[in-house]
């Protein structure tokens, strides 16, 4: 395939989101993209400006198909039957697409990621659903880290096998949710000082 057979930024990045599922996003370089397209790795350079940009690139786009899964899963529901809806598909997108859920770890240029829809619909889906629970900032922020924490942790040690006790992982998952929901339910309120 030459350079001019229809490689475009687009075509690129999901060419690369796929190398991730197969090879670990860790693994994904330039030259084993250019290797996929038949092409040198110098040819990549007129559409992408570095492996940097690429991994930045595959992070956008996984965490777009995130949100989007997660959209679906929330659409209609409240509360603990939401909180459900958005672990799961959070935890179906993190084992059913293990390279792109990496890139979605990455830390990324905050510039780079303000304004993009992606990002703009994950903070509205997620606030939303932790809104219909009574919390404002800054405990918003405070249960989103909490929320991600655990699901990252979980998918993390469930994608590597380190849950060795013979208790099924998904009946752990579950009673996770639950204790979350009750958290969230009783979230701790700042003191304020009235000085």
């Amino acid at each position: 395939m030459s350079p001019r057979a229809g490689l475009t930024p687009d075509r690129l990045t999901e060419a690369a989101a796929e190398l991730a599922d197969e090879i670990g996003f860790e693994n994904v370089t330039l030259a084993a993209l250019a290797k996929r397209f038949g092409v040198k790795d110098a040819s990549l350079y007129s559409h992408v400006r570095s492996l940097q940009d690429l991994r930045t690139r595959v992070a956008l786009l996984a965490g777009g198909e995130m949100i989007d899964r997660i959209a679906v899963a929330v659409v209609g529901r409240a509360g603990k039957d939401a909180l459900a809806a958005f672990a799961g598909a959070y935890r179906e997108y993190a084992l059913e697409r293990p390279g792109r859920y990496a890139a979605t770890q990455i830390r990324i240029d905050q510039s780079l990621i303000a304004d993009t829809p992606a990002m703009r619909r994950t903070a509205e889906i997620t606030y939303g659903m932790l809104r219909a629970y009574g919390l404002a900032e800054p405990d918003l922020t405070d249960a989103v880290r909490l929320l991600r924490a655990t699901f990252h942790g979980y998918c993390a040690l469930e994608s590597t096998g380190g849950f060795g006790a013979p208790r099924e992982v998904g009946r752990s998952w579950d009673k996770a949710v639950d204790a979350l929901h009750i958290a969230l339910e009783n979230w701790p309120q700042e003191e304020k000082n009235d000085d």
